[in-house]
């Protein structure tokens, strides 16, 4: 097959190019924002244990965004803390613990919730989760569960959306051609609320069957969010407390549950329910 070639720096690959990538002709390593140009064939590279995992016939290049330096998590002038793309999970949990921000509690659980290797924890990250958008995505439930928003880049443009709502599908975002995830803003509200968590899989070592997790601001305000058990993510907002049937008419309205060989949808709504009333009760 044609040698593989690494352009824009002089990192090289293993001889004879990825034997299971067989398809891959460049890594491209972009050094600034204007050469974050990603074509036909092309797709960001960011720890890459998914793309490296299964075959990728349809892919050409890789770009690398680790190339671009980009610090792993920084905290805002306004209390909300802002995490790059390419930050790995390993990372995401050395950030430091404080008073302020109790809501950090739930980034291992969330990280936990993958199931995943020490060697993955190093290596995969945050923005490739949410970016894969598979219902049991870890890093899914923590963004939404948060009200996180995703920070959007092309070489020349950038937009801004809540990760809910970036989330459409299995494996469908609202990912323009071309775009990547540059980072995702925890808001220092979010940060500061109380939280609660529920998960549940068919197994100890299972993909997640549905994960709950509730979140009560200081304003009174509740936010549930659904994942693993819906093919995208399910937030439902109360502005106070909400009671019991608040709760069930809210879940009534759920027409996504999904259906693979690690739940049925009506065992993941029947847990989602039974989740969803305990963290009622326990952010009362």
């Amino acid at each position: 097959m044609p040698a593989m070639e690494v352009r824009l720096d002089e990192r090289t690959l293993p001889e004879g190019g990825f034997v299971d990538l067989p398809t891959l002709r460049a890594v491209r390593l972009p050094r600034e924002r204007s050469e974050l140009v990603i074509g036909e064939g092309g797709a960001p590279l960011g720890g890459g244990t998914w793309l490296f995992s299964e075959p990728q016939d349809h892919l050409t290049e890789f770009v690398d965004l680790t190339a671009l330096g980009w610090e792993p998590w920084a905290e805002e002038p306004d209390g909300s803390l802002t995490v790059a793309a390419t930050c790995t999970l390993a990372q995401l949990l050395r950030i430091p613990a404080r008073p302020e921000w109790p809501a950090l509690s739930l980034f291992p659980r969330c990280a936990d919730s993958l199931v995943a290797s020490f060697k993955v924890w190093n290596t995969a990250t945050i923005g490739g989760n949410i970016a894969l958008a598979l219902p049991a995505g870890g890093l899914t439930s923590l963004a939404t569960a948060l009200d996180a928003e995703a920070l959007l880049w092309t070489a020349d443009g950038e937009r801004r959306m809540a990760v809910a709502d970036l989330v459409l599908g299995v494996r469908r975002t609202a990912l323009e051609p071309g775009e990547v995830i540059r980072s995702i803003t925890f808001p220092a509200a979010a940060l500061a609320a109380r939280i609660a968590f529920r998960r549940i899989a068919l197994s100890p070592q299972g993909r997640a069957g549905t994960v709950v997790i509730g979140r009560r601001d200081g304003n009174g305000a509740v936010t549930i969010g659904i994942t693993g058990g819906t093919e995208r993510p399910e937030i439902l907002r109360f502005p106070a407390p909400p009671s019991t049937a608040d709760v069930a008419t809210a879940i009534d309205g759920i027409g996504t549950w999904y259906d693979d060989p690690h739940g049925a949808p009506d065992w993941r709504e029947a847990m989602t329910r039974r989740f969803a009333e305990e963290i009622r009760e326990e952010l009362r």
